[in-house]
């Protein structure tokens, strides 16, 4: 079997690398030339664990192939993903433009028989969206499959390689078949596929981020309320979690969620609901508390600088909106720095991955240094806001020594406050009542 990607973006390159390194033969398109260029000299585009030695692995193989020819993938393949963006447009809709055009051109390219399946996060609807505009466009016979991806940034390879489900929104036997043929390497630890119509695979993919988005805001909520009562975030975790009908998984409080996915899914639902006369008061509130929270952590430290913030300078650590991975899209840590730029704060910061895209965001108003040590020298204080593995067990002596101000606030409640303040410093965290 060959598979066809279009679009090599986070997703499609991560799932035609995937589908490459199990001994499919996978051409990948893109109509950015010096992106298909750079693919084909090597060069990956994102930070992501283990994407590039599987790319380049399945390059030398001849499995894994770019180009900007749509004809080319659709000739070639039997089965054709679509893995492009969907951005949320300005009333907070999944823009699907990108996705309806792909779509298009695939059926004025069709020679026969075809798999279309949408693997970009879509609307519940586009599956029929799609399905007629490909109608109208071929007289060749096709069928449309929703696959929706389940990738977290910085284990998306894992995640593939080793999926907790692999969602099929397809009600053909004869299409389902095909599917779990092409899954199969992927499946030999126990069948892990879940059958279902399209809608309910579109749906699907935005409950589930809705639902974790949810989780997050309900434990930033709950350590506001921690630091009025005196309760600690962290044992209320501890408490929670440990009941297995909850578990512990997105049970950190933190100065808030961002990336690609959360926000932008959580906008998509509210609209959709919205639309069809049934709001999704839930979501709603997990956005507007995931903004109170990025908000209430970065007007707290400016307060504490006033009225002097102009003459403050604050190290930061962190501006990826998450560890593993150079995405900044919607980060927490972005929006705080922003706001410490807007109060008249000087900014030094550090990010082992995502220092490369936040200058273009920053441009020169932030000083980004390599060495995360390096933004202490003359700071007034250390801001801890991305949970990168190297920040959790620093030198704090060293801190000490190079901060010119022994403050600390932790976005990510990351130290022990009781060490932490045992070594000197004003520790301010979220939630604890320690801090």
């Amino acid at each position: 079997m060959k598979v066809g990607v279009v679009g090599v973006g986070y997703v499609g390159l991560v799932t035609a690398a995937c589908f490459a390194d199990s001994g499919i033969d996978v051409i990948c398109v893109d109509n950015n030339e010096k992106k298909v260029r750079d693919l084909n000299d090597g060069v990956i585009p994102i930070y992501e664990p283990g994407l590039t030695e599987i790319v380049q692995r399945a390059r030398t193989t001849g499995r894994l192939r770019f180009t900007t020819s749509l004809q080319e993938a659709v000739d070639a393949s039997l089965v054709l993903f679509i893995a492009v963006g969907t951005p949320s447009a300005e009333d907070g809709s999944a823009d699907i433009s990108a996705v309806l055009s792909v779509a298009e051109s695939i059926a004025g390219l069709m020679n026969g028989y075809r798999i279309l399946i949408t693997k970009s996060t879509v609307p519940v609807g586009t599956h029929k969206k799609v399905s007629d505009l490909v109608a109208a466009h071929t007289t060749h016979p096709f069928d449309y499959v929703s696959n929706p991806e389940f990738l977290k940034e910085g284990s998306a390879v894992d995640d593939f390689m080793k999926p907790e489900r692999v969602i099929i929104g397809a009600t053909d036997p004869k299409v389902q078949e095909i599917m779990r043929h092409l899954y199969a390497p992927f499946m030999r630890r126990g069948n892990r596929m879940i059958f279902m119509d399209p809608a309910s695979a579109e749906l699907s993919k935005y409950a589930a981020n809705c639902m974790l988005a949810t989780r997050i805001s309900f434990m930033n909520e709950l350590s506001m309320l921690c630091e009025q009562v005196g309760a600690d975030i962290e044992l209320v975790r501890a408490g929670i979690g440990s009941d297995s009908r909850i578990g512990d998984s997105f049970l950190f409080a933190g100065v808030g969620f961002g990336g690609s996915c959360f926000p932008k899914d959580v906008r998509a639902l509210i609209y959709t609901g919205a639309g069809h006369d049934c709001p999704m008061s839930i979501v709603e509130a997990a956005k507007n508390v995931n903004h109170r929270q990025q908000e209430r952590f970065a007007q707290r430290i400016i307060d504490y600088y006033q009225p002097q913030a102009e003459a403050c300078t604050l190290a930061v650590w962190g501006l990826a909106f998450k560890a593993r991975t150079d995405d900044i899209r919607e980060s927490p840590a972005v929006y705080c720095v922003d706001r410490f730029l807007e109060a008249g704060i000087t900014v030094k910061a550090s990010d082992p991955e995502a220092a490369q895209t936040a200058g273009r965001h920053f441009g020169d108003k932030v000083t980004l240094c390599p060495d995360y040590y390096n933004t202490l020298d003359g700071a007034d204080g250390l801001v801890v806001l991305t949970d990168w593995q190297q920040f959790r067990n620093p030198d704090f002596e060293r801190i000490a020594q190079r901060l010119k101000g022994r403050v600390i606030f932790d976005g990510r409640n990351l130290y022990d406050p009781a060490y932490v303040k045992g070594m000197g410093f004003e520790y301010h965290c979220l939630g604890r009542a320690h801090c």
